[in-house]
């Protein structure tokens, strides 16, 4: 029986691209973007647009040159700050108690501390947000030598149990137009990302 290897230069471009794109969800997800960011996504050259992911990638493109930056940070607003609160709540405890600061911050708290990782002082967001949790993603898959949580533990404990119907969530929000390519985004991702993880874990 013949089986394939990935050789570490494949795995590294792998984890380059993945760290990457959980760095542009957790930018998007943390504030609008501005018209720079809008400038390169709508640059975007999508390989292989018949794939799932590749047809997300490429909505994105689309709703970047369609939409300024000045309109974003209105829509931005309304999904995630509000004059209350926004459209969608995007911490973690909510999504699985339906209440903010619940045990699963509280578990985040713990490995993140594990991670050398903290709150900045400054901020008021709980650590729980999804654009921090992305972050952390990308954090693990860029530390050099193996973090003491790794991907496959952070994913499974703090991204699997909720990030899906969030993005799923995000698509569906009557307040999003660019943001409803985001959303179609992180849930493909999310998906790849939990069949990639259940596969290393065989």
């Amino acid at each position: 029986m013949t089986t394939m290897t990935q050789t570490n230069s494949e795995f590294d471009t792998d984890n380059e691209w993945r760290a990457q794109t959980y760095a542009l969800l957790a930018n998007l997800l943390y504030r609008a973007p501005d018209a720079q960011l809008l400038e390169a996504l709508a640059a975007l050259e999508v390989t292989e647009p018949d794939s799932p992911l590749a047809a997300s990638w490429q909505a994105l493109s689309e709703s970047a040159k369609n939409i300024e930056a000045q309109q974003l940070e209105k829509e931005y607003q309304q999904l995630f700050i509000g004059l209350i609160q926004g459209e969608l709540i995007p911490y973690g405890s909510y999504y699985q108690t339906g209440f903010l600061n619940e045990k699963p911050l509280a578990v985040l708290r713990g490995d993140l501390a594990k991670l050398g990782l903290a709150r900045q002082q400054d901020s008021a967001e709980p650590e729980d947000h999804i654009s921090a949790e992305c972050d952390v993603m990308r954090l693990i898959l860029t530390a050099n030598g193996v973090p003491v949580v790794d991907e496959q533990q952070f994913f499974n404990r703090h991204l699997k149990p909720w990030a899906s119907r969030f993005f799923i969530d995000l698509q569906q929000a009557k307040s999003a137009s660019f943001y409803q390519a985001v959303g179609m985004l992180g849930e493909r991702f999310i998906k790849m990302e939990t069949e990639r993880l259940a596969e290393k874990s065989h």
